[in-house]
């Protein structure tokens, strides 16, 4: 008689993932920089930007979006979505947050090495701006954590759904960065909503725990 537990087991419909695409080229010519932010803590708004590029799903393609994101306040100062992955829009989301933040003395931009950053136009503006650049340099997640904690939260909770057109998804990423900022309370500051945060200096108390793994030698942000 076969076992009761297999035959469930063929009824069941494994849920497929939707497929996803890479955003990172990161063997490319251009120069790489180090990570100068281990163990960096800001202490106020402006200090340290963290950037990345995420993916919105359309019908049969992708939409690219770039952002930029205050580490101290977890406000998303730029950003700008396209149909490519040209330097183009990081550097538009750069522009953005650079017209927005006038006051940006020592400030540090932390990336990955994907070829949008590394490239002559995106690093001349940066340098022209005397900002600090700082890269991550083992692919590991963790070292652009924050930025990572941004697009789940983005793609997670309000960019979730398969948009009908390019147009739409626009009209929904200005809309759910505007909704980031202004009212969704976050653990990591003070349940204050970002907008709030990028108002303040000092300490802001978190409020959730950090879980160290000695084995992996990382530091585990629960939010």
């Amino acid at each position: 008689m076969p076992c009761l537990i297999c035959l469930q087991s063929e009824l069941l419909i494994s849920k497929r993932k939707r497929r996803g695409c890479i955003t990172t080229l990161s063997k490319h010519r251009f120069k790489k920089y180090p990570n100068i932010i281990r163990n960096f803590i800001s202490t106020a708004p402006n200090q340290l930007w963290v950037s990345d590029i995420t993916y919105i799903h359309l019908p049969n393609s992708f939409a690219y979006l770039s952002l930029i994101t205050d580490a101290y306040s977890r406000k998303i100062v730029g950003f700008y979505m396209s149909k490519d992955l040209t330097a183009k829009e990081p550097l538009q989301a750069l522009k953005m947050a650079l017209k927005t933040n006038p006051n940006i003395a020592g400030l540090i931009h932390h990336s990955d090495r994907g070829v949008q950053y590394c490239c002559d136009v995106y690093v001349k503006l940066l340098e022209d701006k005397k900002i600090s650049i700082s890269m991550t340099e083992k692919g590991d997640p963790l070292e652009n954590a924050i930025a990572e904690r941004v697009n789940g939260i983005l793609k997670g909770e309000l960019l979730e759904e398969v948009f009908k057109d390019y147009e739409t998804a626009q009209r929904e990423v200005a809309v759910a960065c505007s909704t980031y900022n202004h009212l969704r309370p976050h653990g990591s500051i003070n349940n204050l909503k970002p907008a709030q945060a990028h108002l303040k200096s000092g300490a802001i108390k978190k409020r959730w725990k950090n879980y160290w793994q000695p084995i992996k030698e990382k530091e585990i942000s629960m939010t």
